[in-house]
């Protein structure tokens, strides 16, 4: 479906309620599954958290998870240890494209069975569930965090635990380290000491009886977006969020001062608030909250600010290449961008060209990040259900604090 975001004005004083963080309840998810007896509160309405509770509920030889990243590494690991379980695990298009021999070779090296279906390297695969004796293994550190924490969900249900090294830069260091304060929380001890993370086994949990998910701090981003391009003086409020956040995107709080946009927390909430703007270049390395850059490069063009991001190898084997999508599409708002495999350079823009289609390549990002542009200029977004992924209610939130949008 594709809908035309209006020129638009938001709301001086408006709130939002936002969905559990998809990267916190697909872990969490997968905890529960090997932990029963705890209940999880706010989990993210999200395709992928919807297809990793389905993926982990049935009994189907054979699942399919879509465009779900997270919930095929994740799952990956979870079903290597499912003994006397044969599962074929399969995707779309795009996610036959992405690898997942990193994380399938550490598996193996532990003990796993798993086989290639039909390209080396890539889903789909065949898992022959089994107890694994080994728990030592390395692999690069510069790798996706999903490959890390996939291993790590796994560990304290290992016989020996794991201890894994990381060979060289770490990188998305706060996904890794949620992932362990999640284990911390169920009640399972761990050490990441210099480049050697360990988890211990545990057999039983005896934590609290209730978990609540925080909501999504990338699916935040739109707003601290929305709000360094509007009126000062507009104020955001989101729930829930906590100060002391899990989540590596909530460095949003810091980047977006650089913006104009302060940030105040009372209670489970978070408001934002435009102040004045006066940074003409932003320089950022996003190794550690790759997710949020769409969001940061479209903010900077908006405001007719130049900006350098580095730190963003992993964007190629997103849900499409990020790199490639974000230069295609500001180009064809009138920007210049120049891009290397692990960085994106935009040049100063004065003016944005309106009622431009904006590409979403299969990406909820993509049309998200893009979203905020309507407070400058009419904007078309294709594929605008794809959203679904992460943020389903994204548009309906939109329309809530002034956005005109119609079909």
């Amino acid at each position: 479906m594709q809908i035309t975001l209006q020129k638009s004005d938001v709301v001086k004083q408006s709130s939002v309620q936002i969905t559990g963080s998809k990267s916190e309840s697909n872990r969490l998810l997968l905890l529960k599954a090997l932990y029963p007896v705890f209940n999880l509160e706010n989990v993210s309405n999200s395709d992928d958290s919807n297809l990793m509770t389905n993926a982990l509920a049935t009994n189907s030889e054979v699942i399919d998870i879509h465009h779900a990243g997270t919930a095929m590494r994740f799952l990956t690991a979870f079903f290597a240890i499912q003994q006397g379980r044969d599962v074929t695990l399969t995707g779309s298009k795009r996610m036959k494209e992405r690898p997942i021999k990193i994380l399938v070779e550490a598996l193996q090296d532990l003990g796993a069975d798993i086989r290639y279906a039909e390209n080396e390297g890539y889903p789909p695969i065949k898992i022959k569930g089994k107890k694994f004796i080994k728990n030592k293994v390395s692999l690069a550190a510069n790798v996706s965090s999903q490959y890390i924490s996939a291993l790590l969900l796994i560990a304290s249900k290992l016989e020996n635990g794991i201890e894994i090294t990381l060979e060289g830069e770490i990188t998305s260091v706060p996904y890794i380290k949620m992932t362990l304060s999640l284990l911390n929380e169920i009640g399972v001890e761990t050490s990441f000491e210099r480049n050697v993370i360990r988890v211990q086994p545990s057999a039983n949990y005896h934590q609290p009886a209730t978990l609540t998910v925080e909501s999504d701090w990338s699916s935040a981003s739109y707003y601290f977006s929305i709000a360094a391009l509007s009126e000062v003086g507009t104020e955001i409020t989101l729930s829930s969020y906590k100060e002391n956040s899990l989540q590596g995107d909530s460095v949003l709080v810091k980047i977006y001062k650089q913006f104009g946009v302060s940030s105040s927390f009372n209670g489970n909430s978070i408001t934002l608030k435009k102040e004045a703007t006066v940074l003409e270049h932003l320089n950022l390395d996003l190794k550690n909250a790759p997710d949020i850059a769409q969001t940061i490069a479209v903010t900077c063009f908006a405001l007719g600010m130049s900006c350098d991001l580095v730190g963003l190898h992993t964007l190629k084997i997103k849900e499409t290449d990020r790199l490639v999508a974000l230069k295609t599409e500001i180009e064809k708002l009138g920007g210049e961008v120049e891009i290397t495999n692990k960085s994106l350079h935009l040049k100063t823009a004065n003016n944005i060209k309106e009622l431009v289609s904006i590409g979403t390549y299969n990406d909820h990002r993509m049309a998200m990040a893009f979203a905020p542009l309507a407070l400058r200029v009419p904007i078309i977004i294709e594929d605008a259900m794809v959203v679904s992924k992460s943020y389903p209610t994204f548009w309906d939130d939109l329309k809530s604090i002034g956005f005109k949008i119609t079909k």
